[in-house]
């Protein structure tokens, strides 16, 4: 039998706390001051919404492996659910949850990156008699257009000759780009993209630190495939042996970067009737990648530039502007960022708010400002450890409760509205409502209802949010679980379904998990791009 505690908590997470002990008939000594029978089956009652959610965790494919699931009530803070509430698991992107309220709280959701272009040599007859530099801020969104802007920018300044190199300063952030614990072979793929203060998205999904290789079949078969850069550089280079194969033949396409290089090898075939495809790649020193996107786009406004491309440290005491780019607000990032689960985003924000803070852009400066803001909610923090921003660490542990404490906290920040509507959104089929959510809990009460942050990783799933049952009461809960071998992720949606099914007025409908869910759709949007 469950041992059940309601916990009632102000909006920052001061605790009242009122147990309800029960125990099962023969787990208790008898004795002669123990109550009577009528009064511990009184104690140890469960709701039919417990034993709902008891007979969903009772799946098989939690054998052997870690569930914590809470689920309480938005406005009182009432625990209604507690099993392995306090238990430290890996969270995946649930993480997120943490960094984004933290970075609307700490920077603003007015807060908006910036890029700036300096120079410290005079400026004779249309020359700049030096170096030009590129100095980043951070901004995680900036695309090709933007540096386009930059180098027009720099045009009506006047500038038509660079006589001196192009400089690229990413200070601003230290020189550590990947995460702690972060997997060697995530490395090449969009999700593990270097993080850097001078960095470039080649989409509008804002894939900072990557590229994309478009490609299509050749003219006939035994052709080689035809390969091309978005946007056009000159840092990533493609070696490629791929070839077309006939109509109706199998895509074997591979392309892949190699380790510690900016050089992509695509090998494999792809059928002469195939309509083109689209591989992210992560690029090795952003830094340099923007310097290079921008320095064609000085080019291509008639500025030459007679040096070099590298980099180092901009003298910003001494420099003047010569041009500058704003990024979106961090309220309006939150959109793609929660959305699509951008890793790149969550790191970015992490770093920013450390050195937003003046203790640096590292990683451990800015988790300190992240767990600051999670204990000054209600957040033990004694009880759980951040190791990065986006969940892609495997050293990250936070509770189920520790989740449901962000949750109900953002409810009363001037910002929730705004971050609340990023959030993904059940079964909306919208890219950018639905979000990782939207192959999921589709045509169920659950539908447009049910606002959450998924995660995932190997033998990790979780599920966290806000979602209204059938009388109108709103819930927030965290469920997250661990170290199965066979994902569990349909009984996370049977919970979302069931949460929004409940009703005080009739028996608690009982919703069966659909176990043929593909894991595409489980992973859409967080792991599998094209989907």
């Amino acid at each position: 039998m469950k041992f059940s505690l309601k916990l009632f908590r102000s909006p920052r997470g001061v605790i009242a706390a009122t147990a309800a002990v029960a125990a099962a008939a023969g787990l208790l000594s008898q004795s002669a001051s123990a109550p009577a029978a009528s009064q511990l089956n009184q104690a140890a009652q469960v709701t039919p919404l417990q034993q709902r959610l008891d007979t969903l965790l009772a799946d098989s494919r939690f054998k052997g492996s870690q569930v914590g699931l809470v689920v309480r009530d938005a406005s009182t803070g009432e625990t209604l659910y507690d099993r392995g509430g306090s238990t430290r698991l890996l969270p995946a992107s649930n993480t997120k949850l943490f960094t984004s309220t933290a970075a609307m709280h700490t920077l603003g959701a007015g807060f908006r990156f910036h890029t700036d272009v300096l120079a410290t040599a005079p400026v004779h007859g249309g020359k700049l008699e030096g170096d030009l530099y590129l100095k980043g801020y951070g901004d995680p969104t900036a695309l090709e257009s933007d540096y386009v802007a930059l180098a027009k920018q720099v045009a009506q300044s006047g500038v038509k000759q660079i006589n001196g190199d192009l400089i690229a300063d990413d200070t601003y952030f230290d020189k550590t780009r990947l995460g702690d614990s972060w997997a060697w072979d995530d490395e090449p793929y969009y999700y593990s993209a270097q993080i850097s203060a001078l960095t470039l998205a080649p989409d509008t999904d804002y894939d900072s630190g990557t590229a994309i290789v478009d490609s299509a079949p050749g003219a006939t078969v035994g052709a080689p495939v035809k390969l091309t850069l978005v946007p056009a550089n000159g840092v990533v280079k493609l070696v490629s042996t791929a070839k077309t194969g006939p109509a109706g033949s199998a895509n074997t396409l591979n392309i892949e970067r190699d380790h510690g290089t900016n050089v992509v090898r695509v090998t494999g075939s792809v059928p002469a009737n195939n309509t083109g495809g689209q591989e992210w790649v992560t690029v090795w020193e952003p830094p340099l990648y923007a310097a290079d996107v921008f320095k064609r786009a000085l080019v291509a406004e008639g500025i030459q530039v007679d040096g070099h491309i590298r980099t180092a440290a901009a003298p910003v005491a001494t420099a003047r502007r010569l041009a500058r780019d704003e990024s979106m607000t961090v309220g309006e990032l939150m959109n793609p960022f929660l959305k699509l689960s951008n890793n790149m985003h969550a790191e970015t924000l992490v770093k920013t708010m450390g050195a937003e803070a003046g203790k640096g852009g590292s990683w451990s400066a800015g988790l300190s400002v992240v767990t600051a803001y999670a204990k000054s909610v209600g957040v033990d923090v004694s009880t759980i450890r951040l190791s990065d921003g986006s969940g892609l660490s495997r050293k990250v542990n936070v509770t189920a409760d520790s989740v449901t404490n962000i949750l109900l906290a953002a409810q009363q920040e001037p910002w929730f509205q705004q971050w609340y509507d990023a959030l993904p959104i059940a079964g909306n089929p919208n890219r950018f409502v639905g979000g990782t959510l939207r192959s999921r809990m589709g045509g169920t009460p659950a539908a447009n209802n049910l606002h959450g942050k998924t995660g995932s990783l190997t033998g990790v799933t979780a599920l966290s949010g806000y979602v209204t049952n059938k009388d109108g009461r709103k819930l927030v809960f965290s469920m997250i679980s661990n170290n199965y071998l066979v994902s569990p992720r349909s009984v996370e949606d049977a919970v979302g379904v069931t949460l929004a099914s409940w009703t005080d007025q009739a028996a608690v409908a009982a919703i069966t998990p659909d176990a043929t869910q593909s894991s595409q759709a489980d992973d859409c949007g967080e792991w599998v791009k094209a989907c």
